[in-house]
């Protein structure tokens, strides 16, 4: 089995597929295909959806890049020459309602070569997190009971390890708060004893097909419920945090930014519309303070 060549297929289909999910529950709005080449070898399509009946602005990104190791891979890896082979999905979809939250996701395949062409570094990431504005104790518990049940087909470790990892990556430690409820998270994840490449693969490719199960059922059940210009100021706040993360902290960003990858495509996560006050402070007993408290003590959702 090629590896590389499977998972590049797969990306492909899944953006199709996840496209066409939120296209259906939108009702309006289409994505635009906005297809790129990187100089340095291979390229991407991005997918952008805005102003629609139910996502204000989201985007399903896919790129497959190859070619000289970049000069911060090759300090952090120790190698004065080497080529790569990189492929993932990338999406963020932020609904205009405060009522439905938004959604990341990401899965991703890196090979490293030597001189001579022979794989010497490979791995797999990915995971997938959710940020509601107005916590639902059963929208997060579904996201979370759709991640476990697709984790424990593969290892019984891996749902209980990868939900921690969520919730300590996705964290804004200035702030003490996670991103949001979280999900799943991995890096790195190699062959060993337990794990062959090729369960490896099957692991990943079921943890992209389960997204739309997790997040689709969610948007529709929310989607037309109405909501005051107060609670859309608060999603607004919120989204505030968002970028914080993403700027700060997330390490994509940084890669992204620092290798000079397609900016447009890097900084598509971030909201159309967004807003930070001067010391905003929830109000005591309120449904916001409600989300703060459990974002500065993660629960156990599944």
């Amino acid at each position: 089995m090629n590896i590389k060549e499977t998972f590049t297929k797969h990306l492909f289909d899944l953006q199709n597929s996840i496209c066409h999910a939120l296209e259906e529950v939108d009702g309006k709005a289409k994505f635009i295909e906005d297809a790129w080449e990187r100089p340095g070898g291979g390229g991407g399509k991005t997918r952008v959806i805005t102003k629609g009946n139910v996502f204000e602005k989201g985007g399903v990104n896919t790129s497959i890049v190859h070619g000289e190791l970049p000069d911060l891979f090759k300090k952090k890896f120790d190698v004065s020459e080497a080529s790569f082979y990189a492929c993932g999905l990338s999406l963020v979809i932020h609904p205009g309602s405060p009522m439905v939250p938004t959604v990341h996701a990401n899965w991703r395949y890196f090979e490293m070569y030597d001189r001579e062409g022979n794989i010497v570094k490979q791995w797999f990431g990915g995971g997938s997190d959710l940020t509601p504005y107005y916590l639902v104790d059963e929208d997060a518990e579904h996201f979370h009971q759709i991640m476990k049940s697709m984790c424990d087909k593969h290892h019984s470790n891996y749902y209980p390890e990868f939900k921690k990892a969520c919730d300590t990556y996705f964290f804004n430690s200035h702030r003490d708060e996670t991103r949001g409820v979280g999900g799943i998270f991995y890096d790195y994840m190699q062959e060993d004893e337990n794990m062959s490449w090729e369960k490896l693969l099957a692991f990943q490719l079921d943890a992209g097909n389960c997204f739309v199960e997790a997040y689709v059922p969610i948007v529709e059940k929310h989607k037309e419920e109405t909501f005051t210009e107060e609670q859309k100021y608060w999603q607004e706040i919120r989204r505030g945090r968002y970028v914080e993360f993403n700027l700060l902290h997330d390490r994509g960003t940084h890669f992204g930014i620092k290798t000079k990858g397609r900016t447009e495509s890097i900084l598509m996560s971030l909201p159309a519309t967004v807003r930070w006050d001067y010391d905003f402070k929830t109000e005591k007993g309120s449904e916001e303070a409600k989300l703060i408290n459990v974002l500065m003590n993660p629960r156990d959702w599944a």
